[in-house]
This record gives C-alpha cells, structure tokens and sequence, in this order.
C-alpha cells in the first residue's frame, strides 16, 4: 500500500445493510485506506455445525474492494459460537482454581484443546480458501489479541500438553526434578503423568513450574497461531500476522519467541491512565513493538480516539492528543495506524469505547481531530520505510518478569515492569531514543544499556553484557538483577550472582525497606523499597547508605571494565535522583540528548534509506519549546531555518536538511557532510 496507512476496525455483522453504504463514504472521505473485518465473525459464516453462509463477507468485501478501501481479514477464530461450546464444552477454559470458564464473553476456549484447533483451523481455511486470492484482501489476521484473557488454561487438555512440552524440554523426569528442586518439600516426580499445571494450592507454588508454565502457554499460542498461518498460505500469498498487545498489563506471552512466526509485527495500544505516566509508557511500548520488529517499521493496528471502556474511569483525551499519542507511534516507527473502531456500538460490552465515528456522528470534536490525523498522515509518504535511531537501549524481558513477580521473594515492593518503567522514564526524561532489545541481543552499536531488575539471566546472556562492557560498552545495573539463573536457582557465591564480576560488588545480604519507608545517601539522594548489605570489590563507590538496615554499604557505584563502564544502583532511587544518576551516565557514554532540558518534549528521528531524515517533535507540554532543526515542517508546510518552536501540544516533523542532521550511533557530533 501506497503512503502512510490510517486504518480502523470494522464489525458491520452489528449494523443493518443500509449502514454499510453511509460508511464506506465517510471511510472515503476520511481517508481509511484499510479495514480489518471478520474478527469475531464466526457466528455469521458458521452459523451451526456444518452450515456455511458467506453472503454478507461477500458482500462488504467488494463494497470496500469497490470503494478502493483494502482489507485486513480476520479469521473470525477469537471467540467461539454457542453452537461449538454448547457441543463441545471440554473445550472451554479451566481457571487456576479447578473451576471451568463459562462462555458469553471472548475467548472461551483452551488455547491446547484440539476440539477447538480443529474447528479454527477448518474455519480459517474455509475462509482463506474463499479469499485468499482477491485483490482486496493486503493482509491476514489471525484470532485476536491472543491469549489476552486464556492464555493460562488448567484443564486436562493443558495438561496433557504441558507434559508433552516438559518432555520435549527435559527428555528425563530426573533432569526434569533437578531444574525444578522438587527434592524441596518432597515435591519429587517419577514419572510423567504424576506432573499436573501450577494450579491454586494451601501453600505458595513450585517457582520453576510456575516459570516453565508460562513458556509452555506462550508457546501453546503460538503454536496456534502457526496452524491457522499454515492453512491460509495454502491459499494466500497475502502477510499474515496477529494483533500483540504490548501494554501495561499484558505479561503472559513472550513475544521475543513470536517475532520469526509473523510476516510483519502489529501492536495494539491503549493508554493506561492506571499508571504514575501513561504517555511515557506508551513511547515504551512503540519502541518495545519496534524492538520486536528488530528495527523495521512495524503497524499499530488498533489504538482508541478517545478513551476506553475498561478501565475503574475511562478518561477522555484532552483536545490534540489524538493526533499527539497517534504520531508518537509513527515516531517510534509504526507505518500504519489503525483505530477499534470505525463505528460505536450502541449494544454489547464495548458501546462506550471511543471510535473514529462516535456516537456523537461526523459533527463531533473527536471525527475533526481524526481528519486533522488524516492530513497529518498524508503528509509522510516519504517517511514510509524509514528507521529509527537509537544509541541507548534497554534489556527487557517476559522471563524475567514471570519469574520476578513471583511468590516467597524477598519484597513485594519489587515489582519487574515498575522498574523497567522508571528505567525508561529517566532515559526519555534525558532526551534520548531508545531501542528495547531481549536479553542475548547483539548490544554493539549502543553507547549505553540500561538493565533494569533483570532478576533470571542465562550465563550465556550475562557473559554477552560483560563481553559488551570489556569492548567499550556503557552499563546502567539496577537491584535485584542476575540473581537466578533460567531454571530459577540461585547463583551462590554473593549476589548480583551473574553479573557479580562485572559490576565489580559482592552483596552478602537483601535489606529491603518496609512499605513508605525512605532511606538517605550520602550524597543526599532519597531511596525506598530496596538496600543491600555488601561492599565494592574492582567498583568504585559513587554513593552510599547513609542511614536504613545497609548503613555504610554501596548504594551505587561504577566499575570500569576492560574499555567500558559498568554502574550499579542497589536501590530504588526517587524518580528525579535516577534521572539525574541516567544523565552521568549518558554523559559519561557519550550519548548527546535530542532536546535537553525539555521532559514533555519528545523527539526522535527516521532516516530513509535515502538518508533523508524526518525529526519528530511532540511537545506534550503546557509551554512552547525551540528546537534545533533546518527543513520543512510537513504539518505546516513551513520552512524552518536553524530552529523550529513547537506550541504547547502540537506536534512538528520536520523534514531535515542533510547539513544538518547529526549521524547517529558512533558518530554523534559530526554532520552528515563532515562523515562523508
């Protein structure tokens, strides 16, 4: 598809025919260039076993098709019929508690049933068999938001499978028994049917079984999503992909294993007005998404104009945010932007989530802003295909978050994603782009890596830090990192365990901090959650616990090591103290913010192959901001020479002059000439 794709989500299964019509024109005139349609459509081409009626598929297709409006056609697979779980209720899901899920909602099914399998699988080939050659369809959407409400299933089909998985990993119940340390509380297997899923028990779980659970859910999906994509290719030679749901709150898929089984990597995103700063985890999120599309551009293929339906309150967007959090994605990389949905609904449970065309109609401020989006869009052709920049990156891992937010730990103050997400914040908050990387990634054109909480490591991957480090990397360490290995057994000999020597300290002892309760540094720095008991071994100590249960102990330091650095923090810093902790050690890294001083002022730049380059400039502050830049502004179409202002909450894009765009990633402060 030509251009800068603005798309939506469309039902119209909900709507008499007549509505269809009045749509599409305004799907026109809006600018919609692709509709995802069929994504819970089952029910409506499979009314009853047997029974196939495709009529009105048929039809909405050529009306888009007529309308020049491509199609993201969905395998209807996301949620069963009455029919299916009436004939079939085996299949519906078991909760960790031994109870069975009911059906009325979405995705009441076991993701390991092979009921279910062979019915989506039949559905989904019936489907591709009848479009996967029409001119229409650009791509394939396979279920929807997988595993977002079953992902963990308990049943006897689970089970079973689980078993199969543990089989296929540990080939011997007796290495199976030394990865989990089931001589622990007599926990011992002999044999393989004896081993059930981690389901509710009187005490607190086996650890490891929990950890390897979740893989073997991940990898059930998966294997899944792998059986529909197998039957549409039999028939299409269109993409295939489904929605990933990199949100606060989605925690039980590693998507680091997903990315090789996807033709292109779709995200969808929502705000999360939950969190402490919902638009700095949106940028996390869309560098996560282009993280896992290993830095090529990627689609947001559904995010709301407004607010929610979901959440304790659903807040409404402040006027210009939509088009402020809609190009925050295109910044962060995405080429396509996609809304649920194209229309309200006025029945079901989401007739209150916000779409392009609200209850309110077309004379409404949320369908002027989507055409104020719409221009915007039309505006970037030439940023299509383009790549993001980033000098700093982020380790993060669904691995270690399973296993660090686990029981019997020594906080439940320690929560894996509140650190990832204080680590991001500090390094937004500094002005720089950041590429978030799996652990074992190839870290060698970053100046700095941040590793936030990174509590279950491989060696292989800590001595892939190290390495990183003695060769000239920058490393930014905080608490409770390297501590078990990825069998959930701990590295003995004092912690941080893995990544001891890198960091150059030896902790004896966990000290962590009551709940409300702070602890000082020497320098004056404030601190809660977490301190340790330990000393510097190679390190030097930059601070320390002035007072708490680890008076006199490192609280941070900074080892050199080999060409590199590699820092510590032993506690959870106050926000504004971590944030001017990650500026040293920027500077110390040779990474040169964007914009500095301007925190509300996001900025990043896309370089086309061409290497022309696109600086985006998202001011989601109350006060105007000057930045550096010579080029054309494609919102205004202004020319801007040596500084653009960007008005309290708008947004500029400024087509760059090559004089004056820095080379990024190892040669920061030399113009693109001066490189040439």
């Amino acid at each position: 598809m030509d251009g800068m794709i603005l798309g939506c989500d469309y039902n119209p299964e909900q709507w008499d025919r007549a509505v269809w019509t009045e749509d599409i024109a305004l799907m026109r005139e809006l600018g919609v260039g692709l509709v995802a349609i069929n994504i819970f459509g089952w029910a409506q081409v499979n009314p009853a076993k047997g029974v196939w009626d495709f009529s009105g598929l048929d039809e909405i297709i050529e009306l888009l098709h007529a309308a020049g409006i491509r199609v993201n056609l969905g395998t209807a697979t996301s949620s069963t019929p009455a029919w299916l779980t009436t004939l079939h209720p085996e299949l519906l899901p078991v909760a960790i508690d031994g109870t069975r899920r009911f059906p009325g909602g979405r995705q009441a099914f076991c993701p390991s049933s092979p009921v279910y399998r062979s019915y989506a699988v039949t559905l989904a080939e019936r489907i591709a068999e009848r479009y996967g050659r029409h001119p229409a369809v650009a791509l394939w959407h396979v279920s929807n938001e997988m595993g977002c409400h079953n992902a963990l299933c308990y049943c006897d089909e689970s089970a079973a499978a689980f078993r199969r998985w543990l089989r296929d990993r540990y080939e011997t119940i007796d290495r199976l028994n030394e990865a989990w340390g089931t001589a622990f509380w007599s926990q011992r297997y002999g044999q393989w049917d004896e081993i059930l899923p981690p389901m509710a028990t009187l005490s607190t779980r086996n650890p490891a079984q929990v950890v390897d659970f979740h893989r073997f859910s991940s990898d059930a999906i998966i294997e899944h999503f792998r059986a529909e994509a197998e039957a549409i290719r039999r028939h299409s030679s269109a993409p295939v992909t489904t929605n990933l749901m990199n949100t606060a709150h989605i925690r039980n898929m590693d998507y680091w294993s997903w990315t090789s089984d996807l033709d292109l990597i779709a995200n969808d995103h929502y705000l999360d007005d939950r969190l402490e700063d919902p638009t700095a985890e949106l940028a996390f999120a869309a560098d996560l998404t282009r993280g896992l599309a290993a830095g090529r551009p990627w689609m947001l293929m559904e995010t709301s104009t407004g607010s929610v339906n979901w959440q304790p309150v659903n807040l409404a967007k402040a006027p210009g945010q939509l088009l402020r959090d809609a190009l925050s994605h295109v910044a962060r990389g995405a080429d396509a932007i996609c809304f649920f949905q194209w229309r309200a609904s006025v029945r079901g449970s989401e007739k209150f989530h916000s779409s392009l065309l609200p209850h309110a109609g077309t004379d409404s401020g949320i369908w002027r802003e989507a055409q104020e989006l719409s221009r915007v869009l039309r505006a970037l052709p030439d940023v299509v295909g383009s790549t993001v920049q980033a000098e700093v990156a982020l380790m993060f891992s669904w691995q270690a978050w399973w296993a660090a937010d686990g029981d019997n730990l020594p906080s439940e103050g320690v929560r894996y994603l509140e650190q990832v997400h204080a680590a991001y914040r500090a390094l937004r908050a500094a002005g720089v782009t950041v590429d978030v990387v799996s652990p074992g990634s190839d870290l060698s054109g970053y100046r700095l890596v941040a590793v936030p909480a990174l509590y279950s490591l491989r060696a292989d991957e800590a001595a892939g830090l190290q390495a990183y480090v003695e060769n000239g990397g920058h490393a930014l360490v905080t608490f409770f990192s390297g501590i078990v290995d990825d069998e959930q057994a701990v590295v003995t000999g004092g912690y941080p365990g893995l990544l001891r020597d890198l960091l150059g300290v030896r902790v004896d002892e966990f000290a962590p901090l009551s709940p409300g309760d702070t602890v000082r540094l020497a320098s004056g720095r404030i601190a809660s959650v977490w301190s340790e008991r330990g000393r510097a071994t190679t390190a030097s100590v930059v601070d320390a616990f002035a007072d708490g249960p680890a008076e006199g102990s490192p609280a941070i330091t900074r080892n050199e090591r080999g060409d590199g650095v590699a820092w510590y923090v032993a506690t959870r810093l106050d926000q504004l103290d971590l944030d001017d902790l990650v500026r040293e050690a920027l500077d110390g890294a040779g990474v040169a913010p964007h914009a500095a001083g301007a925190a509300e002022l996001d900025v990043t730049r896309r370089i086309g192959a061409d290497g022309v380059s696109f600086l985006f400039a998202i001011n989601h502050g109350d006060d105007d901001v000057e930045l550096a830049s010579t080029g054309v502004d494609l919102v205004t179409g202004d020319r801007v020479d040596a500084v653009v202002v960007v008005p309290a909450g708008a947004v500029r894009i400024i087509r760059e002059d090559p004089a004056s765009v820095l080379v990024p990633a190892g040669d920061a402060g030399i113009s693109r000439e001066e490189a040439s």
